[in-house]
Order: C-alpha cells, then structure tokens, then sequence
C-alpha cells in the first residue's frame, strides 16, 4: 500500500485502483466494498490486481465458472485488449466454445500428462473431444454398438423436470426418468452434470423448473425433502461427501436408513449388523467385520458400502455420480451388474460418468450437456461413444 509518513495514502491508493482497472476498461467506486459488485466484476478486480504488479503472464484458471453469458462476454473483452497489449494469457477451462472464442493454440492435458498443444484453428472439435476422452476417432468409427433403448410407449415416468436450473450452475433444462429405467448424465467436466444430481436431490435449490414426482409436483430444497420421496445420492467424491470415514461400516450402511425412521425410532445394535452383514455378503464387500472404519477399505469397497447405505433404505430413485471412479475394474463390473439389477426391479437410476463406454453400456438414454446446457438427448441406434461424443463436440 503507498503510504506518506507512516500512513496509508489513501488518495493515492484510489488512484492507483481506478488507474490498474481503466487497463481493463472497468469503471466503479474503488472506495466500495468489494463484495457489494457482481461476481464478475470481483474477477475483473482480481485480474486488475494481479496486472498492478507488472505481470507478463496471466493464468486465469477457470474464471467463467460462476458468469453468465453476459458477464462472460465482458471478461473476454478484457482478455483481448489485454492480448493486444502484449500480455500473454493461460486461459484454463473445460468450456469448449470458450476455448475456440478466446484462443490461439489449445494444450490437452489428460490424468496429468500432455497429450497434445495444437494451434485452435487446426483442431477440429471432434478431435479436441477425442483427445480430452481418450478415445481415436478410428477407434469410435470401428466400434459396433446395438445397446436398445426401451420403447417410449413402455415408459412409466416416475420423475419429471421442467425448466429445472439454477444461475451460475447449470440452464434450465427438461428431463425425465421412468421407472426401471437408467437415464445417464453425459458432458465433459464442468459441463453442469454433478450440478443437476445436486439440484434432484435438494443439495442445491433450484430457482427456476419445477420437479414431478409420481405425478405429483413437489418442493425439494433439502435432501431431508428429497430421502422422504424415496431418493437416494451416491456423490462423486466419496471420500469427501460420502463416507463417515471414523465410523464403522456398520454405522456408515445404516446412516440413511436411520435418519429416514427418525432419531426416536432408533435402529438396535442387532437390527444395524443384521443390516450390514446381509448388504456385506450382497454386494460382495471385503471386510473382515461390520465393525471395522470404512476408512480402512479400499476404494472400490467404500463405493459399495455407500451403494448399501442407500439400498438399505429402498429408494425409488437412486443418483449415481460417477459410480465407478478410481475403483479396479473387477469392482467396476460388479457395480455395472448391480445396475442392471436394480433396472431389472424396477428402480429408476440417474447415472453420470466421464467414461462415455460405461454410459452406453448401463442406460437406456443419455442426456448430454455442454457448456451447463442440456443440447441433447440419445436413445436407440444413436446411443454409441461415437454419438454421444459427436454432440458434446457441437
């Protein structure tokens, strides 16, 4: 900060403020609280401060994640008065049309390894996709898909979602999920898919849509609202927002159950092992007890200890985010057959995954999301790798 004789200059400090944002063409009152401005415009502040101290290089990791269109627009306007004034900029996102809008040469980067640095104008969007995946546009031609979707006459809907959405997490959207039907969630990250699991399940309130259950319009805005219609969340980071890492996996199969009956109804010691023990032989769970810490199993057995938790209360609906990250693959397969199952019974399923294969292979329909918009739906002949991954390229 300048100071003059041990104080702040506070004239000075103004000055300086509004001189570091006229760079970036921003107007406002320096002496007002920050937080009293848009989320954008804090990010322009930001950015403004970073340049204050000369900077030749600016990294910008993720900085659309909370704009609108609007404000988005107005960032990208900065960006390219700052391009032309000879800064360089590292612009890091997973927005695919932001991408093409702002940049000169793409880098793909892809479980910590470089996989590609292409100029944008020789990178075609199918092959930005492919590299991001993992997957060769040779290996998607030759791949032959017959998975069927069920006919729409035979659909039952258990859920219905209009207009669902919520500013700076995802556009309103429509979608439908029937009973005993897998409905998958595709889209790169950052495309909106974990954001719509948590408006389903009450994580976050939505503030526009309306949500159908049983033909029946309901207020889920606490996932206490959505467990009493039958709801069930796996989340996509386990170890965070899953599992009680310190309790046993006893209690952690237990939990949902519990907190549906209610704390006055409380589940005896014997009725939770009985619990434990018949969900631990049913989805093949290694352990050598109930009573161990669910933070001493390996990660493929923490997934099926959450999976039992909510089988253990009879959901209708059970949100699947991601259900087969960082397990191996015998445990993937035996994840993969529990789905199938659960269809078979009649319970309706919303899956998301990065592995588009996995998708294709589990659900009779898949929604695919770019950019936190829903742009389409697949069924049939049009559910393949190839298909689903041509529309999240645009």
């Amino acid at each position: 900060l300048p100071t003059a004789m041990g104080f702040v200059n506070r004239r000075k400090l103004r000055r300086d403020a509004e001189a570091a944002l006229d760079r970036l063409d921003v107007k406002l009152d320096v002496r007002r609280p920050l937080q009293s401005y848009s989320i954008a415009l804090q990010q322009m502040v930001a950015i403004a401060r970073s340049l204050s101290t000369s900077a030749k290089v600016l990294i910008l990791d993720e900085p659309t994640s909370s704009l609108d269109r609007a404000e988005v627009a107005r960032l990208f306007e900065a960006m390219n008065l700052l391009k032309s004034q000879g800064l360089a900029i590292v612009f890091v996102t997973h927005f695919l049309d932001q991408v093409y809008a702002v940049s000169d040469r793409i880098t793909v980067l892809r479980n910590g390894k470089l996989v590609a640095e292409t100029p944008a104008k020789d990178l075609p969007r199918m092959q930005l996709v492919g590299q991001m995946v993992g997957r060769s546009a040779e290996e998607l031609e030759a791949e032959q898909h017959t998975h069927v979707a069920p006919p729409v006459r035979e659909r039952v809907p258990f859920l219905e979602a209009k207009g669902l959405g919520r500013k700076h997490a995802v556009e309103a959207m429509d979608l439908s999920i029937g009973r005993g039907e897998v409905v998958g969630l595709a889209g790169l990250l950052g495309s909106g898919r974990t954001e719509t699991a948590q408006l389903l399940f009450g994580v976050d309130r939505h503030d526009t849509g309306t949500i159908t259950v049983d033909g029946k319009e309901e207020r889920i805005h606490h996932p206490r609202q959505a467990t009493a219609l039958g709801f069930g969340f796996c989340p996509e980071d386990r170890k965070v927002s899953g599992i009680l890492p310190d309790l046993s996996v006893r209690e952690n199969i237990a939990i949902a159950l519990q907190a549906r009956r209610g704390w006055l109804r409380k589940l005896s010691w014997s009725t939770q092992n009985a619990l434990a023990e018949q969900y631990i032989r049913a989805l093949s769970i290694k352990t050598p007890d109930a009573d161990k810490p669910i933070r001493l199993l390996s990660g493929g057995n923490q997934q099926k200890c959450i999976l039992a938790r909510w089988l253990a209360s009879s959901p209708k609906l059970l949100i699947l985010d991601e259900p087969t990250r960082g397990i191996d693959i015998g445990a993937k397969a035996e994840i993969a057959a529990l789905v199938d199952r659960l269809r078979d019974e009649g319970m309706s399923l919303l899956v998301i995954s990065s592995e588009i294969e996995e998708l294709v292979r589990m659900c009779g329909r898949v929604a695919v999301l770019r950019d936190r918009h829903k742009i389409a739906e697949v069924e049939g002949a049009d559910l393949s790798e190839r298909g689903i991954l041509q529309r999240i390229a645009g």
